[in-house]
């Protein structure tokens, strides 16, 4: 596809554009992650004023946050990091099926703050098209919230904002997908500061191993590790697979062990009724 000064050629791209102008102002809940970067940069070629606002949580890893901030300073747009409270919220540590909706809440009516302190006139997120197929008990916060999804209004798929972002030569057009870190805990087991900080620096070291998309599932003393694949071939060394013990041990892990069906999204979701799944986020 031909680009321009305007972003791609493309209808999709050029009516999200379109829809984005008739927004006076906005506050975009701004994560770093891959839909949010194209919908921070489609607001900046819309010319539309807006601030991005990071939530800052001890779910999400501190690598996450400093791309996020990078991101936003490299493309030269106000920015502003918050810090959440959802580990304060009984309702979210507990860890039920509908965690995220407390976790959105909680951002939401924060940015609804600094929205009307600021006078923008809406709030943005970067749901997209396919989001609305899944699990997403956020999905409920922001209706309640009134917070819009020009992303998924504009029938944009993962795979539509991937090839978009790859053309405008964001860096983030292939970044794996990565949900926060309280996705890895079973629903009903508490989550706790110490716990998500064994979860980050296991995830980290296997990153630096070269495993690319994993997710280490914490079951009480036992970690699931879930990779590709390709990233399976990391198990069959004898070395490596000592590494990981010893890390994951130090890291206060009893036994490792990994998932032989491999990387798979939303995982967790498989011991939930059929009938809750209609509602509820893949992660």
């Amino acid at each position: 596809m031909i680009q321009g000064d305007s972003g791609p050629f493309d209808p999709k791209f050029q009516g999200l554009v379109t829809a984005l102008r008739q927004v006076q102002s906005a506050v975009l809940a701004f994560s770093g992650g891959v839909d949010s970067s194209f919908l921070l940069k489609a607001l900046k070629i819309s010319g539309t004023r807006f601030l991005a606002v990071i939530g800052a949580s001890e779910t999400m890893p501190e690598k996450e946050l400093r791309q996020a901030v990078s991101f936003a300073e490299q493309q030269g747009v106000a920015y502003r990091v918050i810090t959440t409270g959802e580990m304060k919220n009984e309702s979210f540590v507990s860890n039920p099926p509908d965690r995220c909706f407390y976790c959105k809440q909680d951002l939401f009516q924060r940015m609804r703050h600094i929205s009307e302190a600021q006078q923008y006139s809406v709030i943005l997120d970067g749901a997209n098209a396919d989001d609305l197929k899944d699990f997403r008990p956020g999905r409920r916060a922001a209706e309640l919230c009134g917070v819009r999804s020009p992303l998924a209004e504009g029938g944009l798929s993962k795979d539509d904002i991937r090839a978009f972002s790859r053309q405008l030569g964001l860096e983030t057009w292939d970044r794996p997908s990565s949900p926060c870190l309280s996705s890895r805990f079973p629903y009903g087991l508490r989550i706790t500061a110490p716990l998500l900080r064994r979860v980050e620096k296991a995830e980290e070291f296997l990153h630096e191993l070269g495993a690319g998309a994993v997710r280490v599932r914490i079951h009480d003393t036992v970690a699931r590790i879930e990779v590709t694949e390709q990233a399976m071939e990391l198990f069959l060394t004898k070395d490596n697979r000592q590494r990981i013990a010893d890390t994951f041990k130090k890291l206060g892990f009893s036994y490792i062990a990994l998932d032989l069906e491999g990387f798979r999204s939303g995982s967790l979701n498989s011991v939930l009724p059929h009938d809750l799944m209609g509602n509820a986020s893949t992660s």
